[in-house]
């Protein structure tokens, strides 16, 4: 692998993400968001960018994140994936990193066990961990479902067997 990837870089709590900056459309403010029925929790809803109509998931709550109050400094990152927009609410949108190919490291395997496995790689950058996202597996609508609240369908089970 050489040359260099071209990342953006953003903040969702304490950590740095990276999305190739290849697959980035525009960083927007956070405009009105119109809520859809029936969405998984993290996904907020959908945004009008310019007459497109653009999903919007909140990747705080994506990644479990427990205060996800939406602040001045929060953006959405505007993706583009396999044709279509999606918008990313992050934290902060931070800088465009240039990482060597060769300070990225293959994601350690507990990252694929844990059904986290939309990370790619971590990219070292002045000392700290950029944990770079795999935009089609982070847009796969099933993919965190089950990850984000893992106790939450067995208990629905339980409770429709206790009725009957």
């Amino acid at each position: 692998m050489k040359g260099e990837l071209h990342i953006v870089g953003f903040q969702v709590g304490r950590e740095t993400y990276g999305v190739p900056i290849t697959s980035l459309h525009e960083i927007v403010r956070v405009p009105e968001i119109t809520a859809v029925p029936d969405a998984p929790d993290y996904l907020e809803g959908v945004i009008n960018l310019r007459g497109k109509i653009v999903s919007v998931m909140d990747l705080r709550k994506r990644f479990g994140e427990k205060q996800v109050d939406l602040k001045k400094q929060n953006r959405i990152l505007v993706v583009e994936h396999a044709g279509r927009l999606a918008g990313l609410i992050v934290d902060s949108a931070s800088e465009v990193l240039k990482i060597p190919a060769e300070d990225v490291e293959a994601p350690p395997a507990v990252f694929q066990e844990g059904g986290l496995n939309c990370v790619t790689g971590l990219g070292k950058v002045k000392g700290r961990l950029v944990v770079l996202l795999d935009m089609s597996k982070l847009m796969a609508a099933g993919n965190l479902q089950q990850t984000s609240n893992p106790e939450a369908k067995p208990k629905a089970e339980t409770r429709g067997a206790a009725a009957r």
